[in-house]
Protein backbone atom coordinates (compact mmCIF):
# COMPACT_ATOMS: atom_id res chain seq x y z
CA UNK A 1 0.00 0.00 0.00
CA UNK A 2 1.13 3.37 -1.04
CA UNK A 3 1.99 5.69 1.53
CA UNK A 4 0.76 8.93 -0.27
CA UNK A 5 -3.06 6.86 -0.29
CA UNK A 6 -2.62 6.92 3.50
CA UNK A 7 -1.41 10.90 3.70
CA UNK A 8 -4.32 11.80 1.22
CA UNK A 9 -6.37 10.27 3.80
CA UNK A 10 -5.42 11.65 6.31
CA UNK A 11 -5.03 15.15 4.94
CA UNK A 12 -8.90 14.49 4.07
CA UNK A 13 -9.44 14.18 8.16
CA UNK A 14 -7.16 17.57 9.10
CA UNK A 15 -8.51 19.70 6.54
CA UNK A 16 -11.62 18.67 7.73
CA UNK A 17 -10.93 19.12 11.18
CA UNK A 18 -9.48 22.66 10.35
CA UNK A 19 -13.11 23.53 9.20
CA UNK A 20 -15.10 22.63 11.78
CA UNK A 21 -12.63 24.57 14.68
CA UNK A 22 -12.06 27.91 12.34
CA UNK A 23 -15.17 29.09 14.09
CA UNK A 24 -14.44 28.80 17.28
CA UNK A 25 -11.66 31.37 18.38
CA UNK A 26 -13.94 34.10 16.40
CA UNK A 27 -16.98 33.68 19.08
CA UNK A 28 -15.35 36.67 20.60
CA UNK A 29 -15.65 38.52 17.32
CA UNK A 30 -18.94 37.72 16.75
CA UNK A 31 -19.97 39.00 19.91
CA UNK A 32 -18.04 42.24 19.50
CA UNK A 33 -20.06 42.71 16.76
CA UNK A 34 -23.57 42.35 18.58
CA UNK A 35 -24.60 39.04 19.01
CA UNK A 36 -25.67 37.83 22.30
CA UNK A 37 -24.41 35.07 24.19
CA UNK A 38 -26.57 32.68 23.82
CA UNK A 39 -27.01 33.60 20.01
CA UNK A 40 -22.92 33.04 19.95
CA UNK A 41 -22.84 29.71 21.83
CA UNK A 42 -26.23 28.49 19.68
CA UNK A 43 -23.74 29.32 16.74
CA UNK A 44 -21.36 26.73 18.41
CA UNK A 45 -24.02 23.95 19.14
CA UNK A 46 -25.74 24.49 15.85
CA UNK A 47 -22.55 22.38 14.52
CA UNK A 48 -23.45 19.43 16.84
CA UNK A 49 -26.86 19.00 15.69
CA UNK A 50 -25.22 18.56 11.68
CA UNK A 51 -22.64 16.15 13.23
CA UNK A 52 -24.40 13.88 15.24
CA UNK A 53 -26.67 12.43 12.41
CA UNK A 54 -24.18 12.67 10.11
CA UNK A 55 -21.93 10.77 11.85
CA UNK A 56 -24.34 7.99 12.36
CA UNK A 57 -25.44 8.19 8.35
CA UNK A 58 -21.75 8.77 7.89
CA UNK A 59 -20.71 5.18 9.00
CA UNK A 60 -23.66 2.99 7.71
CA UNK A 61 -23.22 4.65 4.31
CA UNK A 62 -19.93 3.86 4.24
CA UNK A 63 -20.13 0.35 5.00
CA UNK A 64 -22.77 0.37 1.89
CA UNK A 65 -21.38 2.48 -0.54
CA UNK A 66 -17.89 2.13 0.45
CA UNK A 67 -14.99 4.62 1.93
CA UNK A 68 -14.07 7.12 -0.74
CA UNK A 69 -17.49 8.11 -2.01
CA UNK A 70 -18.70 8.91 1.65
CA UNK A 71 -15.14 10.59 2.44
CA UNK A 72 -15.03 12.71 -0.49
CA UNK A 73 -18.84 13.93 0.15
CA UNK A 74 -17.71 14.70 3.69
CA UNK A 75 -14.61 17.16 2.11
CA UNK A 76 -17.16 18.80 -0.36
CA UNK A 77 -19.31 19.32 2.38
CA UNK A 78 -16.65 21.04 4.64
CA UNK A 79 -16.20 23.43 1.42
CA UNK A 80 -19.46 24.16 1.17
CA UNK A 81 -19.67 24.95 4.85
CA UNK A 82 -17.03 27.62 4.83
CA UNK A 83 -18.47 29.19 1.74
CA UNK A 84 -21.54 29.64 3.64
CA UNK A 85 -19.73 31.33 6.23
CA UNK A 86 -17.93 33.66 4.63
CA UNK A 87 -22.10 34.83 3.59
CA UNK A 88 -22.27 35.21 7.05
CA UNK A 89 -22.14 39.28 6.54
CA UNK A 90 -25.49 39.04 5.39
CA UNK A 91 -26.83 37.05 8.24
CA UNK A 92 -26.99 35.03 11.15
CA UNK A 93 -29.20 32.34 9.07
CA UNK A 94 -25.84 32.11 6.13
CA UNK A 95 -23.72 30.89 9.73
CA UNK A 96 -26.25 28.92 11.21
CA UNK A 97 -26.44 26.99 7.95
CA UNK A 98 -22.61 26.89 7.33
CA UNK A 99 -22.30 25.23 11.13
CA UNK A 100 -24.89 22.78 10.27
CA UNK A 101 -22.90 21.90 6.74
CA UNK A 102 -19.74 22.01 8.68
CA UNK A 103 -20.39 19.47 11.47
CA UNK A 104 -21.40 16.82 8.89
CA UNK A 105 -18.07 17.23 7.20
CA UNK A 106 -16.25 16.59 10.12
CA UNK A 107 -18.61 13.91 11.02
CA UNK A 108 -17.81 12.15 7.88
CA UNK A 109 -13.59 12.78 8.85
CA UNK A 110 -13.92 11.42 11.91
CA UNK A 111 -16.35 8.48 11.55
CA UNK A 112 -14.95 7.35 8.12
CA UNK A 113 -11.98 8.88 7.76
CA UNK A 114 -10.57 7.45 10.42
CA UNK A 115 -12.04 3.92 9.60
CA UNK A 116 -10.36 4.39 5.83
CA UNK A 117 -6.96 5.56 7.41
CA UNK A 118 -7.05 2.19 10.33
CA UNK A 119 -7.99 -0.16 6.86
CA UNK A 120 -5.18 1.33 4.61
CA UNK A 121 -2.70 0.86 7.47
CA UNK A 122 -3.48 -2.92 8.49
CA UNK A 123 -2.67 -3.36 4.50
CA UNK A 124 0.71 -1.75 4.37
CA UNK A 125 1.43 -4.00 7.50
CA UNK A 126 1.51 -1.57 10.28
CA UNK A 127 0.91 -2.34 14.34
CA UNK A 128 -2.65 -2.45 15.15
CA UNK A 129 -3.68 1.25 16.61
CA UNK A 130 -1.75 2.78 14.22
CA UNK A 131 -4.40 4.29 11.73
CA UNK A 132 -6.38 5.10 14.67
CA UNK A 133 -3.49 7.06 16.73
CA UNK A 134 -2.67 8.89 13.06
CA UNK A 135 -6.54 9.78 12.37
CA UNK A 136 -6.62 11.29 16.17
CA UNK A 137 -3.35 12.78 15.64
CA UNK A 138 -4.27 14.29 12.04
CA UNK A 139 -7.83 15.38 13.46
CA UNK A 140 -6.14 17.05 16.54
CA UNK A 141 -3.57 19.07 14.39
CA UNK A 142 -6.68 20.56 12.10
CA UNK A 143 -8.78 21.67 14.78
CA UNK A 144 -5.57 23.41 16.41
CA UNK A 145 -4.32 24.79 13.35
CA UNK A 146 -7.37 25.90 11.96
CA UNK A 147 -8.13 27.94 14.95
CA UNK A 148 -4.65 29.25 14.98
CA UNK A 149 -5.04 30.66 11.67
CA UNK A 150 -8.16 31.70 11.89
CA UNK A 151 -7.81 33.89 15.00
CA UNK A 152 -4.39 35.21 13.65
CA UNK A 153 -6.39 36.33 10.18
CA UNK A 154 -9.43 37.42 12.27
CA UNK A 155 -6.91 39.52 14.41
CA UNK A 156 -4.54 41.20 12.02
CA UNK A 157 -6.26 40.38 8.39
CA UNK A 158 -8.13 42.02 6.07
CA UNK A 159 -12.12 41.23 6.01
CA UNK A 160 -11.79 39.25 9.53
CA UNK A 161 -15.60 37.42 9.07
CA UNK A 162 -14.57 36.62 5.33
CA UNK A 163 -10.94 35.46 4.50
CA UNK A 164 -10.69 32.70 7.34
CA UNK A 165 -13.46 31.14 5.84
CA UNK A 166 -12.01 31.36 2.27
CA UNK A 167 -8.19 30.42 2.98
CA UNK A 168 -10.00 26.84 4.30
CA UNK A 169 -11.74 26.50 0.99
CA UNK A 170 -8.45 26.74 -0.72
CA UNK A 171 -7.07 24.53 1.20
CA UNK A 172 -9.85 22.00 0.84
CA UNK A 173 -10.04 22.85 -2.93
CA UNK A 174 -5.96 21.39 -2.78
CA UNK A 175 -6.91 17.94 -1.06
CA UNK A 176 -9.85 16.70 -2.74
CA UNK A 177 -7.61 15.51 -6.39
CA UNK A 178 -5.23 13.36 -4.15
CA UNK A 179 -8.47 11.85 -2.16
CA UNK A 180 -10.09 10.52 -5.51
CA UNK A 181 -6.56 8.11 -6.02
CA UNK A 182 -7.02 6.71 -2.41
CA UNK A 183 -8.18 3.31 -2.97
CA UNK A 184 -11.04 1.48 -1.75
CA UNK A 185 -11.12 -0.55 1.55
CA UNK A 186 -14.60 -1.68 1.78
CA UNK A 187 -14.11 -5.67 0.87
CA UNK A 188 -16.96 -6.52 -1.64
CA UNK A 189 -20.21 -8.47 -0.59
CA UNK A 190 -19.25 -6.92 2.91
CA UNK A 191 -21.95 -7.52 5.99
CA UNK A 192 -24.08 -3.89 6.17
CA UNK A 193 -26.70 -5.47 8.13
CA UNK A 194 -26.22 -5.12 12.63
CA UNK A 195 -23.54 -2.32 12.47
CA UNK A 196 -24.40 -1.03 15.42
CA UNK A 197 -24.55 -4.27 17.34
CA UNK A 198 -20.94 -3.38 19.32
CA UNK A 199 -23.12 -0.72 20.80
CA UNK A 200 -24.54 -3.16 23.66
CA UNK A 201 -21.44 -4.45 24.01
CA UNK A 202 -21.10 -4.05 28.07
CA UNK A 203 -17.96 -2.69 27.86
CA UNK A 204 -19.04 0.19 25.83
CA UNK A 205 -21.61 1.26 28.07
CA UNK A 206 -20.14 0.75 31.30
CA UNK A 207 -16.30 2.39 30.34
CA UNK A 208 -16.64 3.98 26.50
CA UNK A 209 -19.89 5.61 26.97
CA UNK A 210 -19.48 7.06 30.45
CA UNK A 211 -16.20 8.79 29.14
CA UNK A 212 -16.94 9.96 25.43
CA UNK A 213 -19.24 13.10 26.00
CA UNK A 214 -16.31 14.56 28.23
CA UNK A 215 -13.96 14.07 24.88
CA UNK A 216 -15.58 17.51 23.71
CA UNK A 217 -16.75 18.53 27.07
CA UNK A 218 -13.43 19.04 27.96
CA UNK A 219 -12.53 21.09 24.68
CA UNK A 220 -15.74 23.24 25.65
CA UNK A 221 -14.74 23.99 28.41
CA UNK A 222 -11.25 25.30 27.83
CA UNK A 223 -12.07 27.74 25.09
CA UNK A 224 -15.81 28.33 24.76
CA UNK A 225 -16.46 28.79 27.98
CA UNK A 226 -13.81 30.17 29.92
CA UNK A 227 -12.73 32.94 27.23
CA UNK A 228 -16.18 34.66 28.13
CA UNK A 229 -15.14 34.59 31.78
CA UNK A 230 -12.04 36.09 31.92
CA UNK A 231 -11.22 37.33 27.87
CA UNK A 232 -12.66 41.56 29.31
CA UNK A 233 -9.51 41.20 31.78
CA UNK A 234 -7.23 41.13 28.92
CA UNK A 235 -8.80 44.20 26.80
CA UNK A 236 -8.13 44.60 23.06
CA UNK A 237 -6.34 41.51 23.08
CA UNK A 238 -9.39 39.49 23.46
CA UNK A 239 -9.64 37.72 20.56
CA UNK A 240 -6.04 37.09 20.39
CA UNK A 241 -6.14 34.94 24.01
CA UNK A 242 -9.26 33.11 22.93
CA UNK A 243 -7.62 31.92 20.27
CA UNK A 244 -4.33 31.15 22.44
CA UNK A 245 -6.84 29.41 24.65
CA UNK A 246 -8.16 27.15 21.77
CA UNK A 247 -4.73 26.63 20.56
CA UNK A 248 -3.33 25.44 23.82
CA UNK A 249 -6.09 22.61 24.74
CA UNK A 250 -5.81 21.29 21.27
CA UNK A 251 -1.87 21.82 21.19
CA UNK A 252 -1.61 19.92 24.58
CA UNK A 253 -4.06 17.33 23.78
CA UNK A 254 -1.31 16.69 20.51
CA UNK A 255 1.05 16.26 22.43
CA UNK A 256 -0.23 14.09 24.97
CA UNK A 257 -1.50 11.69 22.54
CA UNK A 258 1.59 9.20 22.08
CA UNK A 259 1.12 9.12 26.02
CA UNK A 260 -2.12 7.45 25.40
CA UNK A 261 -0.57 4.47 23.48
CA UNK A 262 1.63 3.68 26.43
CA UNK A 263 -0.73 3.78 28.79
CA UNK A 264 -3.32 1.67 26.96
CA UNK A 265 -3.93 -1.79 28.41
CA UNK A 266 -5.99 -4.84 26.63
CA UNK A 267 -6.46 -6.12 30.06
CA UNK A 268 -7.72 -2.85 31.74
CA UNK A 269 -9.06 0.80 30.81
CA UNK A 270 -6.21 2.64 32.63
CA UNK A 271 -5.62 5.12 29.25
CA UNK A 272 -9.24 5.73 29.69
CA UNK A 273 -8.75 6.24 33.55
CA UNK A 274 -6.17 8.52 33.31
CA UNK A 275 -7.87 10.75 31.37
CA UNK A 276 -10.98 10.87 33.72
CA UNK A 277 -8.97 11.50 36.26
CA UNK A 278 -7.27 14.85 34.67
CA UNK A 279 -10.87 16.01 33.62
CA UNK A 280 -12.17 16.99 37.44
CA UNK A 281 -8.75 18.23 37.72
CA UNK A 282 -8.92 20.43 35.05
CA UNK A 283 -12.79 21.54 35.50
CA UNK A 284 -11.66 22.54 39.30
CA UNK A 285 -8.81 24.53 38.20
CA UNK A 286 -11.59 26.07 35.32
CA UNK A 287 -13.65 26.56 38.50
CA UNK A 288 -11.14 28.57 40.32
CA UNK A 289 -10.45 30.76 37.08
CA UNK A 290 -14.09 31.48 37.22
CA UNK A 291 -14.01 32.88 40.82
CA UNK A 292 -10.92 35.16 40.85
CA UNK A 293 -11.13 35.59 36.79
CA UNK A 294 -7.58 35.29 36.36
CA UNK A 295 -6.59 35.03 32.45
CA UNK A 296 -3.57 32.62 33.36
CA UNK A 297 -5.33 30.46 35.60
CA UNK A 298 -7.70 29.81 32.55
CA UNK A 299 -5.28 28.99 30.43
CA UNK A 300 -3.48 26.26 32.81
CA UNK A 301 -7.11 24.81 33.10
CA UNK A 302 -7.36 24.58 29.27
CA UNK A 303 -3.71 22.84 28.83
CA UNK A 304 -4.86 20.56 32.03
CA UNK A 305 -8.37 19.88 30.03
CA UNK A 306 -6.48 19.40 26.62
CA UNK A 307 -4.13 16.70 28.21
CA UNK A 308 -7.59 14.96 29.24
CA UNK A 309 -8.81 15.24 25.67
CA UNK A 310 -6.08 13.85 24.18
CA UNK A 311 -5.49 10.87 26.48
CA UNK A 312 -9.55 10.21 26.01
CA UNK A 313 -9.80 10.81 22.31
CA UNK A 314 -7.20 7.93 21.69
CA UNK A 315 -7.76 5.67 24.63
CA UNK A 316 -11.82 5.47 23.66
CA UNK A 317 -10.98 4.81 20.03
CA UNK A 318 -8.20 1.80 21.19
CA UNK A 319 -10.99 0.56 23.31
CA UNK A 320 -13.34 0.69 20.25
CA UNK A 321 -11.16 -0.80 17.89
CA UNK A 322 -10.64 -3.83 19.98
CA UNK A 323 -14.76 -4.38 20.25
CA UNK A 324 -15.83 -3.71 16.92
CA UNK A 325 -16.17 -6.82 14.12
CA UNK A 326 -14.59 -5.22 10.75
CA UNK A 327 -17.65 -4.70 9.31
CA UNK A 328 -18.71 -2.53 12.03
CA UNK A 329 -15.88 -0.21 12.26
CA UNK A 330 -17.45 2.72 10.61
CA UNK A 331 -20.52 2.48 11.96
CA UNK A 332 -19.41 2.27 15.44
CA UNK A 333 -16.50 4.80 15.34
CA UNK A 334 -19.40 7.11 14.27
CA UNK A 335 -21.67 6.45 17.09
CA UNK A 336 -18.14 6.87 19.66
CA UNK A 337 -17.96 10.37 17.96
CA UNK A 338 -21.43 11.28 17.85
CA UNK A 339 -21.06 10.57 21.93
CA UNK A 340 -18.07 12.74 22.45
CA UNK A 341 -19.85 15.52 20.42
CA UNK A 342 -22.73 15.37 23.04
CA UNK A 343 -20.12 17.60 25.16
CA UNK A 344 -19.90 20.25 22.60
CA UNK A 345 -23.38 21.27 23.58
CA UNK A 346 -22.19 22.41 27.23
CA UNK A 347 -21.61 25.79 26.43
CA UNK A 348 -25.39 26.29 25.30
CA UNK A 349 -26.63 24.57 28.27
CA UNK A 350 -24.33 26.27 30.77
CA UNK A 351 -25.55 29.33 28.99
CA UNK A 352 -28.88 28.51 29.76
CA UNK A 353 -28.78 27.71 33.39
CA UNK A 354 -26.32 30.79 34.27
CA UNK A 355 -29.81 33.00 35.16
CA UNK A 356 -30.32 29.60 38.17
CA UNK A 357 -26.45 29.77 39.18
CA UNK A 358 -23.49 31.31 38.76
CA UNK A 359 -20.49 29.37 36.45
CA UNK A 360 -18.24 28.63 39.31
CA UNK A 361 -21.17 26.96 40.87
CA UNK A 362 -21.42 25.20 37.44
CA UNK A 363 -18.09 24.05 36.85
CA UNK A 364 -18.19 22.59 40.16
CA UNK A 365 -21.06 20.37 39.32
CA UNK A 366 -19.93 18.81 36.37
CA UNK A 367 -16.89 18.17 38.52
CA UNK A 368 -18.95 16.75 40.39
CA UNK A 369 -20.41 15.01 37.76
CA UNK A 370 -16.78 13.63 36.07
CA UNK A 371 -16.06 11.75 38.97
CA UNK A 372 -19.10 9.91 39.04
CA UNK A 373 -18.35 8.61 35.26
CA UNK A 374 -14.93 7.80 36.82
CA UNK A 375 -16.05 6.12 39.73
CA UNK A 376 -18.07 3.87 36.79
CA UNK A 377 -15.08 3.31 34.46
CA UNK A 378 -13.03 2.09 38.05
CA UNK A 379 -15.71 -0.08 38.69
CA UNK A 380 -15.40 -1.88 35.33
CA UNK A 381 -12.06 -1.48 33.97
CA UNK A 382 -10.92 -5.20 34.26
CA UNK A 383 -14.09 -6.61 33.47
CA UNK A 384 -16.35 -7.91 30.42
CA UNK A 385 -13.32 -7.38 27.84
CA UNK A 386 -14.03 -8.84 24.84
CA UNK A 387 -13.42 -12.43 24.10
CA UNK A 388 -10.44 -12.25 21.66
CA UNK A 389 -8.99 -10.07 24.52
CA UNK A 390 -10.28 -12.02 27.12
CA UNK A 391 -8.67 -15.16 25.73
CA UNK A 392 -5.30 -13.53 25.16
CA UNK A 393 -5.40 -11.87 28.97
CA UNK A 394 -6.34 -15.79 30.05
CA UNK A 395 -3.56 -16.98 27.94
CA UNK A 396 -0.82 -14.95 29.23
CA UNK A 397 -1.92 -15.68 32.85
CA UNK A 398 -1.39 -19.32 32.56
CA UNK A 399 1.54 -19.44 30.87
CA UNK A 400 4.49 -20.48 32.92
CA UNK A 401 6.92 -18.16 34.59
CA UNK A 402 10.36 -17.85 33.10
Amino acid sequence: MRNGSITAVLAAIFVCAWGGNQFTPLLVMYRDAGYSALTVNALLGAYVVGLVPGLLLAGTSAGRFGRRPVALAGVLASLIASLLLAAGTFGVGWIAAGRLVTGFGVAVAMAVGTTWATELCFRSGADPGTGARWAALCLTAGFALGAAVAGGLAQWGPAPMVTPYLVHALLTLAILPFLFRAPETRPLGSPTCGQFGGLRHPRFRRVIMPMAPWIFGSAAVAYAIMPQLVGDRVGRWSLLYSTALTVGTLVAGTLVQPLAKRLDRTSSARAVLVSMMLMPLGLLVSMFAAIVRSPALALVAAIALGCAYGIALVSGLLELQRLAAPHELAALTGAYYALAYLGFLLPSLLSLLNSVAGYPVLLGGLVLVALSGTAMILCHSRTHLPARVAADVTDKELAPAG
